[in-house]
């Protein structure tokens, strides 16, 4: 009697554990899945360009230059200054400027806006460290046979203002052309298409920024370029690009020579300028940019260092953490919307929201983490697309 109980007992006790088990598998899967979730909620949105997201991000950095400006009118200054100030004005520029080829019906508000920062990122005291590097101004001294390739952040910043701003004052313009025509001198000039940024280094990801300046310019006034852009293309190829990882060298000799490894930081960002220039060479480092995806629970990343290379990142990559540059992951964002991958995108966009902490204010939207310059290439990045990308 006592074992046909015991044997009766058995298959509830079996059906009990088999319970337990997909209650705790289930519980796993949701402790899994849910931050994945969560933070993934807005990457559709931000993915087709959402209105309310893209304006408020763009007020938010439509303040910052208000704010700038007022600083400056008081006299106490702006604390983002050098490098830091020169990339807060021009991706400001560039962001605004995408805005408006993307939502024409407010170019009106915001095209103004960017004419401001592009103009901004011209000051003399933000190119300080270079001009100091060279002993020679590179914008005062159109006539020198330094590459001075710094100078394209802000040429593509005037021209992406210049293409959307009706009003755009002809003294700027003026400026503008002076510029695109230097620094398309220098390119053709130079057998690998490459030009210094510091002397003796050149960033192909800065050449990558003086061929899609050279291409705006020729959109927004229609001066043809072509000869210098296909000298630049060629020579990504032939020589930018290391043909076992399909990434950039972050750091060139101007003889072609590597100073430094293939990486992904200086390839997503090049990836971004060159769809300015050229798509089809833009989709190739965008190719080789999405092979560094690391992915873990839904969240990506991007791998900085190409296989067979190593190192701890500098300040183009950011924080270099288990291989993992903070830098490469915001840049892929523009090549994987322009380029339709919209795994990567929702994926990248999951660490963003985990990490930068994304806020709203009233009609402004910010990430709390990422301060000027973060939000600032954020809105670059995110609002890059097919009517950016030629």
């Amino acid at each position: 009697m006592g074992r046909s109980t015991e044997m009766g007992d058995r298959p509830r006790q079996w059906r009990r554990l088999t319970a337990i088990v997909a209650a705790v598998v289930a519980a796993v899967v949701v402790v899994a899945l849910l931050p994945a979730w969560w933070c993934g909620r807005d990457a559709s949105a931000w993915y087709t360009g959402d209105p309310a997201r893209v304006h408020g991000l763009a007020a938010e950095l439509v303040a910052f230059e208000a704010d700038d400006d007022r600083q400056r009118a008081d006299g106490s200054g702006h604390e983002l200054t050098g490098m830091w100030g020169l990339l807060a004005h021009q991706m400001t520029a560039l962001g605004l400027a995408q805005v408006c080829l993307a939502h024409p019906e407010w170019r009106n508000q915001l095209a103004p806006v960017a004419t401001r920062a592009a103009a901004k990122s011209l000051r003399p005291e933000l190119r300080e460290v270079f001009t100091t590097a060279w002993h020679e101004d590179g914008a005062a001294v159109p006539e020198s046979s330094h590459g001075h390739a710094y100078l394209s952040y802000p040429a593509l910043a005037l021209g992406m203002a210049r293409l959307v701003d009706p009003a755009f004052p002809p003294d700027l313009a003026a400026t503008h052309d002076a510029l695109i025509a230097t620094l398309e001198r220098r390119l053709l000039a130079a057998p690998t298409a490459l030009l210094e940024t510091y002397p003796g280094e050149a960033y192909p990801t800065d050449v990558a920024a003086v061929a899609g300046a050279i291409a705006v310019h020729g959109r927004a006034t229609g001066t043809d370029h072509a000869a210098a852009l296909a000298h630049w293309a060629r020579q990504v190829r032939a020589i930018q690009i290391d043909p076992g990882t399909g990434l950039v060298v972050q750091r060139m000799g101007i003889d072609g020579h590597a100073h430094d490894a293939p990486r992904a930081s200086g390839t997503g960002l090049a990836a971004y300028f060159a769809g300015f220039a050229d798509r089809s060479v833009a989709r190739q480092l965008a190719t080789a940019l999405f092979g560094q995806e690391r992915d873990i629970a839904g969240f990506a990343a991007i791998h900085e260092y190409g296989h067979g290379y190593d190192g701890s990142g500098d300040m183009d990559s950011g924080p270099v953490v288990l291989g993992i540059s903070v830098s490469a992951t915001a840049f892929a964002f523009a090549p994987a919307r322009v380029f339709g991958n919209r795994d990567l995108f929702t994926g990248l966009f999951r660490t963003t929201d985990l990490f930068g902490l994304p806020v709203s204010s009233g009609s402004r939207v910010r990430f709390a983490n990422g301060g000027v310059i973060g939000n600032a290439l954020l809105l670059a990045f995110l609002t890059s697309g097919p009517e950016v990308a030629k």
